[in-house]
């Protein structure tokens, strides 16, 4: 691996890459035929490899979770070679089990987004139909489970996490219905960034911090903002620590999605138009 290869690209908040040992910063703006990011891609290096940043709802968090643009921000860290792709979010937690501050590393996920999110690259001339009935990383997963472990958080293996659509909270009916789904933790962005990551054939994995009991435990109090930004807060030393060292484990780490979308494309090629061609370019430009 070459000193320029970019080791693992985290998206997450912008206060993720403001940790100690982190050098060579630079920004790097990234046009898409997708639009833009929601921000700058800022590039470190750390421990000797380099590691890109994305802060996903732009930095002072400018962008709720439906107007993130996920396709760009994938692109963008495709664009610059990132296989492996670490998403750190909140969540909130569906089980007695998964206490505030613990880490959830989900291996499955459900999509209840409402269909306002554009959720593929395939579209306007060219359909590919992806694979994603393990849609997450099982070598990256468990590079962040022993990261986080190893950091000393309290991590939990395996969850399944519902994707809502947002800005507001739940309501308690619909947070005890999630529940009864046999959903484990609640969130607001893993869809469509997952499915989006599997299109792109770039490896990932989440890093769910849980911040509290969505609203279905009678015991606790509503979900506030107030809370979930001081949970946060006090696991960010801990995030920025299994960062550290998922970016030691990723040079190591196989490409599991290289080639996955080989024949997913549906359209006979020659009735893509040649726009679609040249937006899938980085995308699937092999398979069309």
């Amino acid at each position: 691996m070459s000193s320029d290869s970019i080791s693992l690209g985290v998206i997450g908040g912008s206060g993720l890459y403001a940790m100690p040992g982190l050098t060579n910063i630079q920004e790097i703006v990234v046009s898409t035929p997708f639009g833009a990011p929601s921000d700058a891609v800022i590039l470190g290096t750390l421990n000797g490899r380099r590691v890109a940043f994305l802060p996903r709802h732009g930095r002072g968090h400018r962008l709720n979770p439906s107007e993130v643009n996920y396709r760009a921000n994938i692109y963008a860290l495709k664009s610059l070679g990132v296989k492996h792709v670490v998403s750190v979010s909140a969540c909130g937690s569906l089980r007695h089990e998964m206490k505030p501050r613990d880490i959830v590393v989900p291996d499955q996920l459900f999509d209840f987004t409402k269909g306002r999110r554009a959720a593929s690259f395939y579209d306007d001339g060219a359909v590919g139909h992806a694979s994603v009935g393990e849609p997450f990383s099982h070598s990256l997963r468990s590079a962040v489970i022993d990261a986080v472990r190893t950091s000393g958080g309290t991590v939990h293996e395996r969850g399944t996490l519902i994707t809502i659509e947002g800005p507001r909270f739940s309501t308690k009916a619909e947070s005890h219905a999630f529940r009864a789904w046999g959903c484990d933790v609640i969130g607001m962005t893993a869809s469509p960034e997952a499915f989006l990551a599997r299109e792109a054939e770039m490896d990932f994995a989440i890093m769910a911090h849980v911040t509290d009991y969505d609203v279905w435990r009678e015991e606790e109090g509503e979900v506030t903002v107030e809370i979930v930004i001081e949970r946060l807060h006090q696991n960010l030393a801990l995030a920025q620590q299994a960062i550290t060292r998922i970016v030691d484990a990723a040079p190591a780490l196989p490409h599991e999605t290289a080639g996955v979308m080989r024949f997913a494309v549906m359209t006979a090629r020659e009735r893509i138009p040649s726009a679609a061609r040249e937006r899938l370019a980085l995308i699937a430009g092999a398979y069309l």
